[in-house]
């Protein structure tokens, strides 16, 4: 019948998915979609969910990153910081695979922004001599945000990452810490990031 979903067995999907994800950086829906392409599987399969997704995602690393992914995890947590310090202004909380622990080299860094102006933040930038790119990408409210992109060097890693500055309204800084399906927070400021790193020591 169209329209119907052809049920499958997710685990393959969503193990294909995390290898895709751990290897290749890429996000959740392009990993799944790449999954089922790869698996040959008809376009109309059921995806897992993300939790699912994620928690293969975490059993790929302990199985196969156990040596390398803290150390990747703690230099892009360190990038992070480093950034966050810069636009303390701005309130800046980290998202995403580097903030839930899942991240490697293979990621890109985070942050959401809460600026009273939306243009501030492109100032600070300019004054801080950064060169940005300028994007758009949909926010947590599900409405289109501006995304300022930056190309920064990760020394220990020997790489540059792509580290992402999506760029809110002040007043939405409370929606942005409401739990997650999970019971987490979905981002954290400095001071969690910072709490994150000493837990790691």
């Amino acid at each position: 019948m169209p329209g119907m979903w052809i049920e499958m067995d997710s685990p393959d999907i969503a193990a294909t998915a995390a290898r895709l994800i751990v290897e290749e950086g890429l996000d959740y829906g392009a990993a799944k979609r790449r999954a089922l392409h790869q698996l040959g599987l008809p376009a109309r399969t059921r995806l897992p969910d993300n939790s699912e997704v994620e928690a293969a995602v975490r059993e790929h690393l302990a199985l196969f990153c156990s040596d390398t992914q803290p150390a990747e995890l703690r230099a892009l947590r360190l990038l992070a910081l480093h950034w966050m310090e810069r636009l303390q202004a701005f309130r800046p909380h980290l998202s995403g695979a580097v903030w839930h622990g899942t991240a490697t080299r293979h990621n890109d860094v985070f942050l959401s922004l809460f600026c009273d102006d939306p243009k501030s933040a492109e100032l600070a930038l300019i004054n801080q001599g950064v060169a940005f790119e300028v994007g758009r990408t949909t926010g947590f409210r599900g409405d289109p945000v501006d995304v300022l992109s930056i190309h920064a060097p990760c020394e220990p890693l020997q790489v540059s990452v792509g580290v992402h500055l999506l760029v809110y309204d002040a007043d939405h800084v409370r929606g942005a810490l409401k739990a997650d399906a999970q019971g987490r927070k979905p981002r954290g400021d400095a001071a969690a990031v910072r709490e994150l790193l000493q837990r790691a020591d």
